[in-house]
C-alpha cells in the first residue's frame, strides 16, 4: 500500500498550444489510474501553475464564443470539480499583475474544492515530494 505522488508542472501559457490544456487533462485523468492499482494503493495529483502558466488562468475567457472551444478556464473547473489540489504561484501573479481575485474557482458548478494561491516555494516542496514531475 502506498501513495504516488505526481506533480504537474505549467509553466508555460496556452498560447500558441495546448500544453497547458493538457497538462490539466493529464492531471484529471489520474483518477483512470486508481481502477488499475492494488487494494490501498493511491495516485495524488498537484496541478501546480508557476511561470507564464497563471497567464491563462483569469476569469472572463471568450473561447467558446470566439473559437468554438472550451476555454482554459473551463478545463481548469473541472480540475477543483474531481478535487484535485491547485496550486498557484503567488509570487508570479504578483509578476504578471494578476490580481488573487481574478483566478476563477468552480462554485458555480458546484465544486468544494478551492485554488491555493502560495509562495513558490511550496510548489517546491510539492516537486520535491512527489515522485513524478512533469513539466509542461
Amino acid at each position: 500500500m502506498g501513495d504516488v505522488k505526481l506533480a504537474f508542472i505549467v509553466q508555460k501559457p496556452q498560447y500558441k498550444g495546448e500544453t497547458s490544456r493538457l497538462a490539466i487533462t493529464h492531471a484529471i485523468a489520474y483518477q483512470t489510474v486508481e481502477i488499475l492499482l492494488d487494494d490501498g494503493d493511491t495516485v495524488t495529483p498537484t496541478l501546480c501553475f508557476t511561470g507564464e502558466g497563471v497567464l491563462g488562468l483569469q476569469n472572463g475567457q471568450k473561447a467558446m464564443d470566439l473559437y468554438g472551444i472550451t476555454s482554459t478556464e473551463t478545463h481548469f473547473k473541472n480540475s477543483l470539480l474531481v478535487d484535485l489540489d491547485v496550486l498557484i504561484c503567488k509570487e508570479d501573479l504578483a509578476r504578471y499583475g494578476i490580481p488573487e481575485n481574478a483566478i476563477p474557482d468552480a462554485e458555480d458548478m458546484g465544486a468544494d474544492k478551492k485554488v491555493k494561491i502560495v509562495p513558490f516555494s511550496e510548489i517546491q516542496k510539492a516537486v520535491e515530494e512527489s515522485k513524478h514531475v512533469l513539466f509542461f
